[in-house]
């Protein structure tokens, strides 16, 4: 048994997520989760609202609340949502609580006793009409680099460079709209990044082999760009203060950190958080000081990698402190809808709230993990969605066990038929499954979702081609054993399914699994080896038929969901 840790980059604070944000981090990281927890690993899954920065405070102020209880209201939403979806968290935690203070504020006291963290004066955007400093997404304008014209002062989205306020042409507040702005001089804290660059390199180069190569070219180009100091406090009212027993002029002035300098430090907070929660069973150190028994996996989207690989090590690594880095980071390109942007304001694309509203989690969970955008980016269509849900989850996986334990109860009763015993079809099944199965084991360890998902749909369509080579409806008018032998082999099938599905649709998962009176069930792994055999589920264990596990979206369904999430493709 080996230890996970596994964090998803932490979802803002300023509203609802889109289906992007759930498959370019969350979702992935949950399937992952489930899949070694049912391998029998010891597994610790950390994720936290990212509550930090001028996203929070605009958001507050368009809602008319103070940024406490904004960030109070939105996290408990946001946590409902993904409670609907499943995502079994061990800890989701808030960057806005006292552990991430304390050790944020530790690990800035360490950077500046080690010679990493130094006072500059800056020329900084300051607004008259706001009467305030515009720290970086307080100012919009056009990206000097690709010319994306809704920039923000910290990074543009279009290009993902990152940038300052100052680099912006023909920038304004955020605040007012107020294009008359100055330049003043005012002092921030800088992380020398330039005296860390030749370890975060080699550090990289020790690992980027094993990353995929979204991931390892993303860092390695801002390692070859060279990495420059960069400014890791702000002018805001809400954040991690800077310190007064080490910067008391700017403590004094208010400086907060950066949020993307605490923001990766509330991994580490957030696992203290849980461990507060039980002090006398759990510490958070084990899983991040001197943890080298630990396998650290983090999942992003491609936007996140740059603070990832290259930012958040060198913090670490500056500390020269034993704090644990990741090891395997899995990053992800855009989904997309119909080809263009989630727009909540143009009301293009799918919130995960409405998604849930809409239709069952497991639709969703199997459809975005199966089109993951692992090599390049996605789109979803609800044309595809709806192929895909209705042909997978309904036309192979629900198909069968319908058929199977409606067909048996009707033939045979409410318990497994006993029938002749396994022949040669069986076996032949048997090694087909676990070549299938150790195929799908291989992608899921190496965490290729597509592949995973190609997999378990080949288990699936493997039982009805057996169901249909055997045709017990046929069967059972001149072999009544052969016919239960057929039947109570697609049951194990079934119950197979069951625990092989678990980290992809856990609630359909769960009504298959409940369908037979086995006591002491669980979802724990059965292994290619065991799984030959299709006999945990033995003659005589009483069974149910569910309902049916996926509704079929109906043409009509389809129309009303394009018409009020639009879908059509963009120019």
């Amino acid at each position: 048994m080996a230890r996970h840790l596994i964090t998803s980059a932490l979802p803002y604070i300023n509203g609802i997520k889109h289906l992007g944000n759930m498959v370019g981090s969350m979702l992935p990281a949950d399937v992952y989760s489930r899949y070694l927890r049912q391998r029998g690993h010891d597994v610790l899954y950390i994720c936290a609202t990212d509550e930090h920065g001028t996203p929070a405070e605009l958001a507050a102020k368009e809602a008319g609340l103070s940024v406490a209880e904004f960030c109070a209201q939105a996290h408990d939403a946001q946590k409902a949502v993904y409670d609907g979806f499943e995502l079994s968290f061990d800890y989701f935690g808030r960057s806005s609580s006292q552990q991430n203070a304390e050790i944020t504020q530790h690990f800035a006291r360490q950077l500046q006793q080690n010679g990493f963290i130094e006072e500059r004066a800056i020329r900084q955007v300051y607004s008259p009409v706001d009467g305030r400093f515009l720290p970086d997404r307080y100012v919009e304008g056009t990206c000097p680099h690709c010319g994306y014209d809704k920039a923000r002062g910290d990074q543009c989205e279009n290009c993902t460079r990152v940038l300052d306020p100052t680099d912006l042409i023909e920038p304004r507040s955020a605040i007012s709209g107020s294009t008359e702005l100055e330049v003043r001089e005012t002092k921030h804290l800088f992380l020398l990044q330039s005296k860390l660059q030749v370890e975060v390199e080699a550090w990289v180069a020790e690992h980027e082999e094993e990353w995929p190569q979204l991931a390892s070219s993303i860092a390695r180009k801002w390692l070859t760009e060279g990495l420059h100091d960069r400014a890791i406090t702000r002018d805001l009212d809400w954040g991690v203060p800077v310190p007064a027993d080490t910067w008391p002029e700017l403590a004094a002035e208010g400086k907060v950190f950066y949020v993307w300098f605490d923001a990766p430090i509330e991994y580490i907070a957030a696992t203290k958080e849980w461990a507060d929660a039980d002090p006398a069973n759990r510490d958070y150190k084990a899983w991040w000081y001197e943890a080298e028994d630990v396998r650290y996996t983090q999942f992003m989207a491609k936007d996140n990698v740059p603070f990832h690989t290259v930012m958040f090590p060198a913090t670490e690594i500056g500390t020269r402190e034993p704090w644990k880095k990741v090891d395997y980071v899995k990053a992800f390109n855009w989904l997309t809808y119909y080809g263009g942007k989630f727009s909540t304001s143009q009301k293009r694309g799918v919130f995960t709230d409405q998604a849930l509203e809409t239709l069952p989690a497991d639709f969703w969970r199997y459809f975005l993990i199966a089109n993951a955008p692992e090599s390049d980016d996605s789109s979803f269509t609800w044309e595809h969605f709806t192929t895909t849900v209705n042909k997978d989850l309904g036309g192979t996986l629900g198909n069968f066990v319908n058929r199977v334990l409606t067909f048996s109860r009707k033939k045979f009763g409410d318990e497994v038929p006993a029938g002749s015993p396994a022949g040669e079809a069986e076996a032949r099944l048997g090694e087909q499954i676990a070549e299938l199965l150790a195929e799908y084991e291989g992608h899921m360890d190496s965490l290729q979702y597509r592949k995973a998902a190609a997999a378990l749909r080949a288990l699936w369509s493997a039982g009805n081609a057996y169901l249909d080579e055997k045709a017990p409806w046929l069967e059972v008018k001149t072999d009544l054993d052969g016919a239960a032998l057929t039947l109570r082999t697609a049951m194990n099938l079934i119950h197979l399914y069951s625990v092989v599905s678990e980290p992809f649709i856990p609630a359909s998962a769960r009504t298959m699994r409940s369908s037979f009176e086995l006591a002491g069930d669980t979802a724990t792994w059965i292994s290619p080896e065991q799984a030959k055999s299709l006999d945990a589920v033995p003659a005589g264990t009483p069974f149910t038929v569910p309902p049916v596990l996926f509704a079929r979206i109906a043409e009509e369904d389809l129309q009303s969901y394009r018409e009020r999430f639009g879908g059509t493709e963009t120019a």
